[in-house]
């Protein structure tokens, strides 16, 4: 669902790139999208439009289209014996729905009643980090920055830099209709700029966007006195979150304990030798599924104190590889 937009692409990639046991496939999207054509593993295919009846005979489905979408079409995906992967927000503080990072809780999704919901981007790359550090040395309270790519809002937002960026150089007047939130009555440019809002304003002077990751941290790591604090910022990178996560653990392990539990973690990758340079970067973690860790440091005032800098794609381990990874262990753990 939401075949053709950025993640759905990525999606559709992730399963060939996985070899992932594909009997059937179709590929569904909105009316104005429908009849494009998408080719998978050596076949094309013709996107249909998305009705109730689209799930007969379905065994997973991938939803990627938007909250109100997933809302509207996961009960019938549901109620036609479907299991539904949501990669929205729609879904993920329900008590009754699992809220999945496969190498931090896989076993969460034992409790699933049909729907598992996929977290935000910014959160999945975050607790795929902080995860091994919380098994060896116990974790009390994170702080985390985000540096966030414009990918994250969508094909719109990508261009609207682009555009931007070209409007800067020729010295004329960059027209912002996207960011921060398209629905928003003001607009700013992100070319040359960064952005202290991702999505709405909360009440309490968090967006929506912070308190995602503050509320999905704690679910995720099943500790709801876990203290989490978050401001994310959007910045003119086209792809990869960055994360200036500080963290208190309960013990007080040496630098090079944090660096041995995080180079064993499943799906992390440790580059953190600052002599030479080596530190995690957007550009160079684009296209790749690991997330990224470097910077590491002990906090110079707290002895149970480390900063660390998190990178990955937004895309990829953000979004369309977790959500296939659930659906792997799906029929790993022989949930469906």
């Amino acid at each position: 669902m939401g075949a053709t937009g950025a993640v759905g692409q990525q999606m559709k990639d992730q399963l060939e790139k996985r070899n992932f046991p594909v009997g059937d496939i179709k590929f569904l999207s909105s009316a104005r999208s429908a009849g494009k054509e998408i080719e998978f593993n050596g076949q094309s295919y013709t996107v249909e439009e998305a009705v109730p009846e689209s799930f007969e005979g379905v065994d997973i489905a991938l939803f990627s289209a938007g909250g109100s979408i997933s809302e509207k079409f996961a009960p019938e995906a549901v109620k036609r014996g479907a299991v539904v992967v949501d990669n929205t927000s729609a879904f993920r503080m329900n008590e009754d729905v699992p809220l999945v990072v496969p190498e931090v809780n896989k076993s969460a999704l034992k409790g699933h009643s049909g729907v598992i919901a996929n977290p935000n981007c910014s959160t999945i790359q975050m607790v795929c980090a902080l995860q091994p550090l919380k098994e060896q040395f116990g974790l009390q309270k994170i702080i985390v920055s985000t540096y966030q790519a414009v990918s994250g809002a969508g094909i719109d937002a990508i261009n609207e830099l682009k555009e931007q960026s070209a409007d800067f150089e020729n010295a004329a007047t960059a027209e912002a209709k996207v960011l921060p939130v398209k629905s928003a009555d003001r607009h700013y440019p992100i070319a040359f700029n960064a952005v202290p809002q991702i999505d709405q304003f909360a009440d309490n002077g968090y967006t929506l966007e912070e308190m995602k990751m503050i509320n999905e941290t704690k679910k995720i790591m099943s500790d709801q006195g876990l203290a989490v604090a978050a401001t994310c910022v959007r910045l003119p990178v086209v792809t990869g979150h960055s994360e200036s996560v500080y963290v208190e653990l309960n013990d007080a392990p040496s630098l090079e304990q944090v660096r041995a539990a995080l180079s064993g973690a499943p799906g992390v990758v440790l580059q953190d030798n600052p002599a030479n340079q080596e530190y995690p970067m957007p550009l160079m973690a684009a296209g790749k599924d690991e997330v990224f860790v470097g910077r590491i440091r002990k906090d110079l005032d707290n002895p149970n104190g480390y900063h660390l800098w998190i990178v990955s794609d937004n895309l990829i381990k953000g979004a369309a590889l977790n959500s296939v990874q659930i659906a792997e262990a799906l029929i790993e753990e022989q949930l469906l």
